[in-house]
């Protein structure tokens, strides 16, 4: 749980970046990668953590004008990363702007439960890792490469010229 605004905005910064980076992986035709026949392709997981900052975010009183909850996965992967960066940045300019440490603990109503703050924050970043996680198994079906992002990825293991890690 984040205790002040500063630990979420050096949190979301990497996260956000490791965000950005497996989204630059991404390609046109891998978003419609998919696991199975009925299950989310990898441009839907994309679309869905992105939109989620507008939707989630929302709910807490931050405004995001354009944003629209029900638009379609776009056919380019650039336009999903330029959205993720557009809503990512709203939000921290807006929370830089609207929030102080003292409101972490409040309470909002967030989908018909009292969540504090500081708990929206948390659920938003573990949301994001969970489906980026989704994403890095997709990609690897969709024969991309994949971005480290705790570590090494086996791409960047054999770029130091070191054995793949089993």
């Amino acid at each position: 749980m984040f205790r002040t605004l500063n630990d979420f905005y050096e949190g979301w910064k990497y996260e956000s970046e490791a965000t950005l980076k497996v989204l630059s992986f991404l390609t046109d035709q891998s978003l419609t990668q998919k696991v199975t026949e009925g299950g989310r392709s990898l441009g839907f997981i994309a679309w869905h953590i992105t939109k989620t900052i507008g939707e989630m975010m929302s709910k807490t009183g931050l405004a995001f004008p354009d944003f629209n909850e029900e638009a379609s996965v776009p056919a380019r992967a650039i336009s999903i990363k330029e959205e993720y960066e557009k809503l990512s940045n709203l939000m921290i300019e807006q929370i830089k702007e609207k929030w102080s440490d003292e409101m972490l603990n409040d309470e909002l109503n967030m989908y018909g439960q009292p969540w504090k703050r500081s708990s929206v924050l948390d659920s938003l970043v573990a949301h994001q890792n969970h489906h980026r996680g989704q994403m890095t198994v997709l990609m690897r079906q969709a024969g991309l490469k994949v971005p480290g992002i705790y570590g090494p990825s086996k791409e960047e293991w054999e770029t130091y010229g070191m054995p793949v890690q089993e």
